[in-house]
């Protein structure tokens, strides 16, 4: 055999070309390397409801459940709204604040002796804030109080939860002189403008996210 016979005998066995084997091993990996890759994908698909369930425990937490339904049915509510304003006051952890509102939903003891009286409510007592179901109905009731008070808007009703009757009738008469109504921009305290923005954002989010849990279906 020539020596040039044997130099391209050579360059056969070890060119560009792969032998088969080799072939074999790197489809064998690159089949590896995906099958890998597929359960790594199918363990983020199996994570990812989990995850979205921590995401909103943590930013947009739900408890009372039950007593949210009951109180909007029985108050005509939509028990989002409910939700929304417990999210907003104490994110569903319930604590006195600076200026004494008690509970879930932060119900200051002369409303709750105003809501009791108009409610028929005479056995109430301060400390029964304490208890998540009362301050749940009393907060309910307030809400439906101040919805019917200032013509079912959400705007106002919220405003004045949060600042006052006084503060959101001084308001409106002011707007109402401008020729239109309180819109949430023309608020003037800050935080109030804040809050409603907030508690109707959260309504949308509650709605969406706890269908099951708020009674919607």
């Amino acid at each position: 055999m020539s020596p040039t016979t044997i130099s391209a005998s050579s360059r056969t066995r070890g060119g560009s070309s792969p032998p088969v084997a080799r072939r074999q091993t790197l489809v064998r990996r690159r089949r590896g390397a995906l099958a890998i890759v597929v359960v790594i994908l199918a363990l983020i698909g199996l994570a990812m409801p989990l995850a979205r369930k921590a995401v909103n425990e943590l930013t947009l937490p739900l408890a009372y459940s039950d007593v949210i339904r009951a109180q909007a049915a029985q108050k005509h509510l939509d028990p989002a709204l409910i939700a929304a304003v417990i999210d907003a006051e104490t994110k569903f952890d319930p604590r006195p604040s600076s200026a004494g509102a008690e509970g879930p939903m932060q119900i200051m003891p002369q409303t709750a002796e105003f809501l009791a009286k108009r409610s028929g409510g005479y056995a109430f007592r301060v400390s029964d804030l304490n208890t998540p179901a009362v301050n749940i109905a009393y907060g309910s009731y307030y809400l439906r109080y101040l919805l019917d008070r200032y013509g079912q808007s959400k705007v106002l009703a919220l405003a004045a939860y949060n600042a006052g009757e006084s503060n959101v009738d001084r308001w409106e008469a002011q707007a109402s002189a401008r020729g239109g109504a309180l819109a949430i921009a023309r608020i003037p305290f800050p935080e109030t403008r804040a809050y409603v923005a907030k508690v109707l954002n959260a309504e949308r989010r509650y709605r969406q996210t706890y269908p099951t849990q708020l009674g919607y279906r």
